[in-house]
């Protein structure tokens, strides 16, 4: 039985070739919604529609370019004539200490994770204001609020998607636009496979997470499209800490690995 009723409603969803973009296209789709799913991983998104059905739309997208994200919403409304959600999940990370990280990275790592989601809330808040309607989810970290060895890009860079989010709130509530972040811990993806594969890697995370567990994506996504639901219309500006109650406990020290 399905939690929502997204009956006619279209979402946005960036990094949807894998991971919690992939997990929370396929929440959307199984609650009714329409999905267009954007990635710049071509092949993938053409088998998504194979698995996902119809109502899966994939569109080539680099979120770090202004024109591709004003496409995407420009296609969106072109055939639909609306957004009702977005997400915008996309990111990466090159790791390395402030000191020995290389400006290349460092502008790699912010780019996808800061500006890209500026670029995503920028157009779809905009056709969201023309509606008078809409809700955005925006997906930071628990590194948005607890710092990682050698992962200054990425936990400055969700920091500022945290307070980016709290900004859109702010602007876009008069517009009937609400605006909240998804702060994942760890959680099995991709983008975590050196985390969640190293045993001894994995134990140390193991034992600063009271839950002891990694999350799987679906469980970032049954919260993050909560957070569009009716059931959630005067959450607004809020961070939703999705962790396994690590932020409790602390970071495991990775200047050993």
């Amino acid at each position: 039985m399905n939690a929502y009723t997204f009956d006619g409603k279209i979402a946005i969803v960036t990094g949807a070739a894998s991971g919690i973009g992939y997990a929370i296209s396929e929440q959307l789709l199984k609650n009714g919604a329409t999905v267009l799913g954007a990635d710049v991983n071509e092949e993938k998104l053409t088998q998504l529609k194979e698995e996902l059905g119809d109502s899966f739309i994939g569109v080539k997208t680099d979120v770090t370019k202004s024109a591709d994200q004003e496409a995407l919403v420009k296609q969106a409304v072109e055939q639909f004539g609306q957004i009702d959600f977005a997400f915008n999940v996309a990111g990466a990370n090159k790791s390395g200490t402030i000191t020995d990280i290389s400006e290349e990275d460092w502008r790699f790592t912010t780019d996808l994770i800061l500006h890209g989601v500026f670029l995503g809330m920028k157009h779809q808040a905009a056709q969201m204001k023309k509606q008078n309607q809409g809700a955005i989810v925006n997906i930071s970290s628990l590194n948005a609020h607890v710092p990682m060895y050698g992962g200054a890009a990425y936990a400055s860079a969700k920091s500022a998607v945290e307070m980016l989010t709290k900004n859109g709130a702010l602007e876009l509530a008069r517009y009937n636009i609400r605006v909240n972040a998804i702060l994942p811990g760890l959680v099995e993806t991709p983008l975590t496979t050196n985390f969640t594969e190293d045993k001894s890697l994995n134990e140390a995370f193991m034992e600063r997470i009271p839950m002891q567990r990694a999350a799987t994506p679906t469980e970032i996504a049954k919260p993050s499209i909560f957070l569009v639901s009716e059931d959630a219309s005067y959450i607004n500006g809020t961070s939703l800490v999705v962790d396994g109650a690590w932020e409790v406990s602390g970071y495991p020290d990775l200047s050993k690995f």
